[in-house]
């Protein structure tokens, strides 16, 4: 019976199957949970050896705490850095937060918190991941352990930005479940917290026409739209210019000494309205070409239009993943400015997006390192801005090439989701 086990165990580990095991996406799995365990040691050891740093938790505690004090007025709530700038359900994750950590002053709890969050993060991602069969186990060690800045962004600096993700990556679980109406929810739930998330939105407009159709996209749209109202109803009893104004500005203007992406060009041309609007046309035009001539390949029975009928059968992950990561990065590729905390945004997209494309492995990598690089220099430089234009670029070029859009490929089969 022992030696019945011992070679059972000799042949599990032999070479073939330690090559899978790192390799294989099909056995990702195991990796994950290796790493579950490793990241839950390193987040408590950051707690501990690395300093927590002041950026923005005051001033997050000192705007709930004006609500706290009976202002419902947006114009009226600041802190420190300036104005609350985010939408209503910022102001209720951070009532709860003010009050868990005894006015915001237990720092170390709070640092806790966002630990537990980051693993949450974690296994709702992996679940992601899993589904997809697309990214081998090793490369989920440069999702997890190797960045200094994502640990940075959730345990020392406390920022809502984690949390807004947190909510999206859970949305986006759902639609891969096909539970669109409750990802949906929760989409939408996290853009009450960071409007960053309407990045996601254009592809999860087409995503929703292809699969559900006109009549259920419209009574989606309003389950957005539900949660936005709900939570800002106190806020616009009080004052709604005043809270739209402030909650959803687009048109804030961004510090220059902070830019991670446009340190190449002076600060005049970085504040000009003509520069910032000819990105905005940038973006549009750059996801109207991706819609126009690579997405709908996706969909080879899908007939587009105005009135599109639901579909009978649910979507493949990549067939949901490759349009909402892909448009989200474009998004960041054009950004009035990004600030350092907005990595996260799009940091745990990558991998898949860059194993959607042919490139070769040792490419793959360099573009991981070379984009950690540019949002670990501090300040950022001409050369690191560059270097960010230019693996975001490259990216967008492969990925148009991408061969889920050849409509043999297998991945644009629709399947059934069990």
């Amino acid at each position: 019976m022992a030696a019945s086990m011992w070679k059972n165990m000799r042949n599990f580990v032999s070479r073939k199957n330690l090559y899978r095991l790192v390799f294989d996406p099909q056995l990702a799995i195991f990796s994950m949970f290796v790493l579950l365990i490793a990241e839950l040691v390193v987040n408590i050891l950051v707690i501990k050896k690395i300093k927590y740093t002041e950026i923005d938790w005051t001033a997050y505690m000192q705007e709930v705490e004006g609500v706290v004090n009976g202002t419902y007025d947006y114009t009226r709530l600041k802190g420190d850095t300036g104005p609350l700038v985010y939408p209503a359900g910022f102001v209720y994750i951070y009532l709860a937060l003010y009050y868990i950590t005894s006015y915001g002053h237990n720092i170390r709890l709070g640092q806790y918190l966002f630990a537990g969050l980051y693993m949450l993060s974690l296994i709702v991602l992996f679940d992601i991941y899993r589904k997809t069969k697309r990214v081998p186990p090793y490369a989920f060690i440069f999702m997890c352990c190797a960045s200094y800045r994502i640990h940075s962004i959730y345990v020392l600096r406390l920022f809502n930005d984690p949390v807004a993700m947190f909510f999206m990556y859970l949305a986006v679980d759902c639609f891969l479940r096909d539970r669109w109406g409750l990802g949906c929810l929760i989409y939408s739930l996290g853009v009450s917290i960071k409007m960053n998330l309407l990045l996601f939105s254009p592809a999860l407009l087409m995503l929703l026409m292809v699969r559900l159709g006109t009549l259920k996209t419209i009574w989606h749209l309003t389950i957005c739209a539900a949660p936005q109202i709900a939570l800002a109803i106190p806020f616009l009893l009080e004052n709604p210019v005043g809270y739209i104004v402030r909650s959803f500005n687009f048109g804030r203007q961004f510090f220059y000494v902070w830019t991670v992406n446009w340190r190449l060009i002076p600060e005049d041309i970085f504040l000009n309205k003509y520069f910032q609007t000819a990105l905005l046309f940038s973006h549009v035009a750059v996801l109207i070409l991706f819609f126009m001539f690579k997405w709908r390949r996706l969909y080879p029975d899908i007939k587009f239009g105005l009135w599109m009928r639901e579909s009978s059968t649910a979507l493949s992950p990549n067939q949901i993943l490759l349009p909402l990561f892909t448009a989200n990065l474009i998004g960041m590729s054009f950004s009035r400015s990004l600030h350092y905390q907005f990595y996260v945004w799009y940091f745990h997209t990558l991998h898949y997006l860059l194993w959607s494309t042919t490139q070769p492995q040792i490419v793959k990598l360099l573009i991981l390192g070379v984009i950690e690089l540019c949002w670990n220099t501090y300040p950022s430089t001409m050369i690191s801005s560059s270097l960010l234009h230019l693996c975001h670029a490259f990216m967008l070029l492969t990925l148009w090439f991408s061969p889920d859009y050849t409509p043999t490929d297998k991945t644009v089969k629709a399947t059934k989701i069990s």
